[in-house]
């Protein structure tokens, strides 16, 4: 990943990958979804949440929420 961003959260679930983006773009954070799975077994790889370093403790936040911490 460039310099500048930072990744605040990983799941295995294409579902909490979307649930988490939602979130964060509802909130005006821009981000970045790197999607490792491999394409032939679905059961491999993650999916990797990336945002500008200067949104880091709020999307933090927020995924907090998210996962209900």
């Amino acid at each position: 990943m460039e310099k500048g961003w930072e990744m605040i959260f990983m799941t295995a679930h294409e579902y909490k990958a979307e649930m988490a983006k939602d979130l964060l773009e509802s909130a005006g954070i821009k981000i970045v979804v790197l999607n490792q799975h491999d394409s032939a077994y679905q059961n491999f790889g993650e999916y990797k949440i990336y945002v500008a370093e200067e949104n880091r403790n709020e999307a933090i936040n927020l995924i907090k929420e998210l996962k209900g911490e």
